[in-house]
């Protein structure tokens, strides 16, 4: 039986305000290596240490990239998160699917981001909904690095009754399986494959209940 539930936020709870950031960013900073290895460098970069100004944060990847931190690579890194946070809104269905679980669930939020993306959350007011929020920028882990581990700690739930719910399977579906927890993708475009999944947060109820 669930008895308590992990949400991803980026791509499952909120939606980009603009095409994905990360995709972005490579194309801007162009590192030489593939995407799937630019990602967890950047985000490992960036996302477990907290930043003043966003700046410093990208001169701290372009020195993990050994990539040059030239003044207009950083100003279009910055417009392109900042665009990404100002247009951010939530999926149609994320407030009434939060409201449903909480009556019988604890929820909790994880995230691998930055501390500015404390803003969206509190535009949003999520933490009226979560039991608990779990940042990477403020654990220095990332999802598949233990982040997962300090979420079971707040929830102090049994991991056999505590499901993951994200859209990726790269850091939600496989971060979670390290750490010992079921997950469910959520496919809204219906281009990836894996055995547990729905195509949007209006099937989670359901899908938990059958669990």
């Amino acid at each position: 039986m669930i008895k308590a539930i992990i949400f991803d936020f980026w791509g499952t709870v909120v939606e980009n305000g603009t095409y994905s950031p990360l995709r972005q960013s490579y194309s801007i900073l162009r590192p030489r290596m593939p995407f799937n290895n630019f990602v967890p460098i950047f985000e490992q970069a960036f996302m477990t240490q907290e930043f003043k100004e966003q700046a410093d944060g990208f001169k701290a990847v372009c020195e993990a990239l050994d990539v040059p931190a030239k003044p207009f690579v950083i100003d279009k890194l910055i417009g392109t998160w900042n665009k990404n946070r100002v247009f951010a809104k939530l999926f149609p269905e994320t407030i009434e699917v939060l409201e449903t679980l909480k009556k019988k669930h604890k929820l909790v939020l994880v995230s691998n981001c930055d501390n500015f993306t404390t803003q969206v959350i509190e535009k949003f007011e999520l933490g009226k909904y979560f039991d608990a929020i779990v940042l990477s920028y403020k654990e220095g882990k990332l999802k598949t690095e233990g982040l997962f581990d300090c979420a079971v700690e707040e929830l102090g739930v049994k991991k056999t009754d505590i499901l993951v719910v994200g859209d990726s399977l790269e850091t939600d579906v496989a971060g979670a399986e390290k750490a010992g927890l079921k997950a469910v993708l959520v496919d809204r475009k219906g281009r990836r494959e894996h055995p547990q999944k729905i195509p949007t947060l209006k099937e989670l109820p359901a899908y938990v209940e059958e669990l």
